[in-house]
């Protein structure tokens, strides 16, 4: 990958970036009864929204698609457990994350809900131009390679000690 200049996004300003998010949402008069979050980067995007929607009820689904910078799986992997949307036929369900980049992650949570619950609406902090999915709620356009506050920095554990251990 050649070297671009970054989107850095630090505590402070995902905070604001997260109430600006909401309070599109609450404009739009969209009120989820769920906050499905796309995990993992969408963990934290999704409990800001979460209390700031008032929206109590949230839940996750793991996709497997990046493995490193600008590095992927040929396609999304949903990992198990799966959310049981079983019993909410008429819920409106907000899905969170933090990029929109390909679209395909979000792709394949939207079908996931798709003909399980009532209603189905994106919200993420940040979407690029290549997404197939255009997503409702944007905070920010971009096009540059984003650098994340929860991810910018290595893990505090060796992760081969965590495999090999």
């Amino acid at each position: 990958m050649e070297q671009q200049e970054r989107e850095v996004l630090d505590w402070q300003t995902f905070g604001t970036a997260a109430r600006e998010l909401a309070q599109a949402i609450a404009d739009d008069g969209f009120r989820p009864d769920l906050v499905l979050s796309v995990a993992r980067g969408g963990l934290l995007v999704a409990g800001a929204l979460s209390y700031a929607l008032d929206v109590k009820s949230i839940h996750m689904m793991n996709v497997l698609y990046y493995t490193g910078v600008d590095q992927r799986l040929d396609a999304p992997v949903i990992l198990p457990p799966l959310p049981d949307l079983s019993e909410l036929p008429s819920a409106r369900v907000l899905i969170a994350d933090d990029v929109a980049d390909t679209g395909a992650t979000l792709e394949v949570v939207r079908d996931f809900c798709a003909g399980r619950v009532a209603e189905v609406r994106c919200a993420v902090l940040y979407e690029k131009p290549q997404s197939t999915v255009a997503c409702q709620y944007v905070w920010r356009r971009t096009e540059r390679w984003i650098t994340f506050p929860w991810s910018s920095l290595p893990p505090v554990t060796d992760p081969q000690a965590a495999v090999t251990g």
